[in-house]
């Protein structure tokens, strides 16, 4: 055996392999790169140990989660990069348009694979495609966690109450697991059958892609890991000092905007730590954003992992259900309807700038978000639909929707989850507010408000 450049502490094996002579599969998923992937590099020792070809297969689902022609679009660009430096390694790249369970399975059976290797990936879809293809395919299945400083399951074996409780426990394995990655080997050269491989036709994916076209791409951030890298190196350098102070004023350029790379699996979390750990920046600054990247981004992995209802309100604190039910027949003036709050057409000027915002770019600033979703909830019939239609409006614009951090974002604002109680107030009850007077405190929303409306 060769010696493994993936810790175990990231494999976890759903089935064992029946054989080893057959191609190894990479069921590329939620990590859509090919440099610091440890799912990628895992399945890579599996084919190098056995002397068999390692293929990588992207599944195309024809609908995911409310994502349009924006999301679609980002994903398909981001993975016309991986196609090119995957074949720069001799692995051949397979786009397969269908259902995962579907066209994993059939690839499983006709290629007579031995081991699929996939991604970590704590949302439902994604836990039911793993199951289904799992009762599907005769072969091994492992499954490694690349999105995760920390992996998930090895971090906490339960749900967290906050952040303060996943932070020490976060931060004492982090020595072990914020280490160099490795980096992707040149396989030898290509068998007979996997130079077989069909050609990628991408005008034709995107003439077939069956969603919504209204919901345009974006010009203002380009798909990719090279881009990726480009933009963390970027911000590293001329904007991460500014950080601590300024993070929570939308007017000031001084967040990273890297969320959609690390959303689609762009860029690694892990990279990022690494590179802002060796550049010469306070440590207030490097600290505070390692916050978010590692500890908030990691207990969003931890609630929808161990919370098979993340984005329902059965799945909040006692107190916080007991709160939103009292206040629940308090008077909504002005209540609006779905359409009202996704056409941006509020009393709130400064609501309906960062709707805009999300509308126009495909991204929102965190604090933003946060006065976006709780207003959601002041100004909907009931925190159930406050909670459904923050998501949708997330899901369905956001490039960094449809993901653990989004659902726990709305479900926080919305719900308290990883909060606690505050001060009684009408409809939100011990939920805490926000209000336009308190964000003119703290940022220019006159500003704001001309950059977006």
């Amino acid at each position: 055996m060769r010696p493994s450049r993936v810790q175990n502490e990231r494999i976890t094996t759903l089935k064992k392999a029946s054989h080893l002579n057959g191609p190894v599969l990479y069921w590329m998923c939620r990590e859509q790169r090919v440099a610091d992937n440890w799912s990628l590099l895992h399945a890579q020792d599996l084919a190098l140990d056995r002397k068999v070809e390692l293929h990588v297969a992207f599944a195309l689902p024809p609908s995911f989660l409310g994502a349009g022609l924006r999301q679609y679009d980002f994903m398909l660009n981001g993975l016309k990069d991986v196609e090119k430096s995957l074949k720069s390694k001799n692995i051949p790249f397979h786009l397969l348009q269908d259902d995962p369970p579907i066209a994993i399975s059939q690839w499983c059976q006709e290629y007579k694979c031995s081991t699929v290797v996939t991604d970590f990936a704590p949302l439902r879809i994604h836990r039911q495609w793993l199951a289904q293809i799992q009762n599907n395919i005769s072969c091994g299945l492992e499954v490694v966690d690349s999105h995760n400083v920390v992996p998930c399951t090895y971090a906490s074996p339960k749900r967290e109450y906050g952040a303060y409780t996943l932070r020490p426990k976060i931060h004492k394995l982090l020595p072990e697991f914020l280490q160099p990655i490795a980096k992707l080997k040149k396989m030898p050269e290509r068998s007979a059958s996997a130079k077989k491989t069909a050609n990628i036709h991408w005008e034709q994916i995107y003439k077939d892609l069956q969603v919504d076209r209204s919901i345009t791409p974006v010009n203002w951030l380009k798909a990719g890991e090279k881009k990726a890298l480009s933009c963390m190196r970027k911000y590293i350098k001329e904007s991460l000092q500014l950080y601590s102070e300024h993070s929570n004023n939308p007017v000031m350029d001084c967040t990273s905007k890297l969320s959609p790379y690390l959303n689609f699996g762009h860029l690694s979390s892990q990279r990022l730590a690494l590179e802002v750990g060796k550049a010469n920046i306070a440590a207030a600054h490097s600290d505070a954003f390692l916050e978010q990247v590692i500890v908030r981004k990691e207990i969003a992995d931890n609630f929808c992992w161990y919370e098979e209802k993340y984005d329902d309100l059965a799945c909040l604190p006692q107190w916080a259900k007991t709160t939103l039910q009292s206040h629940e027949r308090d008077l909504r003036e002005p209540c609006y309807k779905l359409k009202d709050f996704e056409q941006a057409q509020t009393h709130d000027p400064l609501w309906n700038a960062a709707q805009k915002e999300l509308l126009k770019s495909g991204w929102m600033h965190g604090y933003m978000r946060m006065y976006w979703a709780k207003k959601i909830l002041e100004w909907s019939p009931s925190p159930a639909k406050a909670l459904k239609w923050a998501n949708t409006l997330n899901d369905r614009y956001q490039l960094d929707g449809r993901d653990p951090n989004g659902y726990v974002g709305t479900i926080w604002s919305i719900g308290g989850i990883h909060d606690r109680a505050w001060g009684e107030r009408p409809i939100f009850g011990k939920i805490r507010t926000m209000t336009s007077a308190g964000c003119a405190r703290k940022f220019d929303t006159n500003k704001y408000i001309e950059l977006w409306l």
